[in-house]
């Protein structure tokens, strides 16, 4: 069982000092999110001003909360769409023309609930090229989505996606090819 008075921080987890993530934090209320929804160049130049990694023409709305931009790299004209959330304690890189529709969550932390310390650990999410997250999807720690998938509304994803496939449910399950 769990006891949280023995929980620690690993050293160096948030791969910036506390002053950065505080700025960031700052920011990202403020700047990032009471911006116009169409001052994408303006969110894309504040996410570079921290480290992110964004791509040409890329398409981040206001309410998309980013907990260390340092970690995330985002290819050329790919959409991440409103409420979205990317819980970068991990790296998360999303490929090229890809989507990641509303209120979906990529999530790259988690706590280790056989450990007495309650440990949390990171692990790195790839999404690739010309991926379509439909609206509310979970994607967990460690998994990679390979080119061209797509994953339907509400679906749960917590293994490997394979290229050019349909996935949908809790857990999400391969439906069909995406091209016929």
């Amino acid at each position: 069982m769990q006891n949280l008075n023995k929980f620690k921080l690993p050293e160096n987890f948030r791969g910036r000092s506390s002053i950065t993530v505080q700025l960031w934090w700052f920011i990202q209320a403020t700047l990032f999110a009471l911006s116009p929804q169409f001052l994408y160049g303006w969110r894309r130049f504040l996410l570079r001003r921290f480290g992110a990694k964004i791509g040409k023409n890329v398409i981040i709305r206001p309410t998309v909360k980013i907990q260390y931009p340092w970690k995330v790299k985002i290819g050329d004209y790919s959409w991440i769409g409103d409420d979205v959330n990317l819980y970068s304690l991990g790296e998360i890189s999303i490929g090229k023309n890809t989507v990641i529709s509303q209120k979906s969550y990529i999530c790259t932390g988690s706590h280790d609930y056989l450990s007495d310390a309650f440990d949390i650990y990171a692990e790195p999410i790839h999404i690739g090229d010309k991926v379509w997250i439909a609206t509310d999807v979970y994607v967990a720690p460690g998994v990679k989505i390979e080119d061209e998938v797509v994953v339907g509304a509400r679906s749960s994803v917590f293994k490997n996606l394979e290229k050019g496939n349909v996935y949908v449910g809790s857990p999400a399950k391969f439906i069909k090819k995406r091209k016929a």
